[in-house]
């Protein structure tokens, strides 16, 4: 039997890597993991420039509205100054603290790091900048990065990479793209009091979500200040002493300071030896992997967002987990791990939040045929007092067959704490009838879930 190296070698040093590579140190295997942005890019996108810096200055722009809805309760608040300097360089010192984090649960764990860009040299072999290593397992998790189209002017425009660390704040920002990211800096750097523009070229923005969240929240969004223009694409970009000169294929022009594209991102698998190594890819430039997260090369495998399925931190964590008991085997005591897709949670930090499970009323009508739709859209109560006109919306999706909830979504503040405890529920396979026998917390809005009583559509079958 050939000798290796190491029992597994990991590249990437994201959620899903330092995951697998942690777990599987754990049960003894002998483990190695290399990130070519050293222990700065430990964490990957999710904590250096994705959900943890995200959430961050989404909770900064938030402030601007609870100055503002401080009067209503009787404060008397001068008005507020955003120190942005500040804010960048509190969000730098907390991101260090995290890399510092995942530097310690790696080593604290025998992994072995190494602060080199790794590539593919063969089947069981990774090609490091000085020597390879032999490796009886590899796993490639290296991510997504953001993808620009090939717009005149683009190397004038920034992507969510480089938002963070703007110099200086931008006065007039203007997003390209409709999907979660695109929305979520719209929202957030509209609240820091950018005069914000957003261009989508589709019908509406957040492709993929319930139609009526997506309706509801572009509304929102627009009340709050965002200017935002659906069918609509950026013809090109050209800079000039008044800024940088966006034009529109429509013919109309907007001048702004920064051009923020969110257009989506691709699997990152450049320069990475794949082809090399035999490894096969997509049509979209994704890994193709099994069930198990095996590529078509027997000994390597891949998951998170370089597979391209569901591009989200703890899908990533789930899939690192599961691959390491299909390995390795379930830790002592522990039943073997399989990652399920089914009704996984997730929210958008948009202003105001959305928080979905499940399926939209599109999706489940097209499973399940007939389906009852049950709709609430209602002031908070807070906002009786604040003077803000922003509303709530719920909404849930019943199968009639089996009477089990089957999609759950709303939008309004903290939509993801609020689904995230109902998404155990539907996890469970929770029926209408348990949500109206539980009893709701008052007063909340998350009440709202379990006391909806009429439906707004009734029975229908898929068209």
């Amino acid at each position: 039997m050939k000798n290796f190296d190491f029992d597994l070698f990991v590249i990437g040093g994201g959620s899903g890597g330092v995951r697998a590579a942690r777990m599987a140190a754990q049960r003894g295997a002998r483990v190695a993991l290399a990130e070519a942005g050293g222990v700065a890019g430990l964490g990957g996108t999710c904590v250096n420039v994705g959900c943890i810096p995200k959430k961050l200055y989404s909770y900064a722009a938030h402030y601007a509205e609870a100055f503002e809805e401080a009067r209503g309760f009787g404060w008397e608040v001068p008005a507020p100054q955003l120190d942005w300097p500040r804010l960048k360089s509190n969000r730098a010192r907390e991101i260090a603290r995290l890399n510092g984090v995942y530097l310690q649960l790696l080593t604290g764990a025998g992994v072995q790091l190494f602060e080199q860009h790794a590539r593919l040299a063969d089947a069981h072999t990774v090609q490091l900048d000085q020597r390879s290593y032999s490796a009886r397992n590899i796993l490639v998790a290296t991510g997504g990065w953001p993808s620009v189209p090939d717009v005149p002017g683009r190397e004038h425009v920034i992507t969510s990479n480089e938002i963070f660390d703007l110099d200086p704040f931008p006065a007039r920002l203007l997003v390209v793209g409709g999907g979660y990211i695109a929305c979520e800096f719209a929202s957030i750097f509209n609240g820091l009091g950018s005069r914000v523009t957003q261009l989508y070229r589709g019908e509406q923005v957040l492709r993929g979500f319930d139609d009526e969240v997506r309706d509801f929240v572009a509304a929102e969004m627009r009340k709050a200040g965002v200017d935002l223009r659906v069918k609509s694409d950026v013809a090109a970009i050209e800079r000039t002493a008044a800024g940088l000169v966006v034009r529109l294929a429509s013919g109309d022009s907007a001048t702004v300071d920064t051009v923020l594209y969110a257009t989506g991102r691709v699997p990152n698998v450049h320069n990475m030896g794949l082809e090399t190594a035999g490894v096969a890819l997509g049509n979209d430039g994704a890994i193709v992997v099994t069930a198990h997260y095996q590529t078509s090369v027997p000994s390597i495998y891949a998951l998170g967002d370089v597979t391209a399925r569901l591009q989200l931190t703890p899908v990533a964590l789930g899939e690192a987990m599961a691959l390491v008991d299909h390995l390795l085997g379930p830790a002592a005591g522990k039943a073997q791990r399989d990652m399920s897709y089914d009704f996984i949670p997730t929210a958008v930090f948009t202003h105001p939040n959305i928080g979905t499970v499940g399926y939209t009323e599109a999706q489940a009508r097209a499973k399940f045929g007939h389906i009852t739709v049950y709709r609430s859209d209602f002031k908070p109560l807070k906002h009786t007092l604040s003077g803000s006109s922003e509303r709530t919306l719920m909404k849930l999706l019943v199968d009639d067959a089996s009477d089990r909830v089957v999609g759950l979504h709303m939008v309004g503040p903290d939509a993801g704490e609020v689904v995230q405890g109902f998404a155990v529920a539907l996890k469970a396979g929770a029926t209408k009838a348990v949500f109206d026998s539980t009893i709701g917390i008052h007063p909340t809005a998350a009440e709202e879930f379990v006391t909806m009583r009429e439906p707004v559509r009734a029975a229908a079958a898929a068209t």
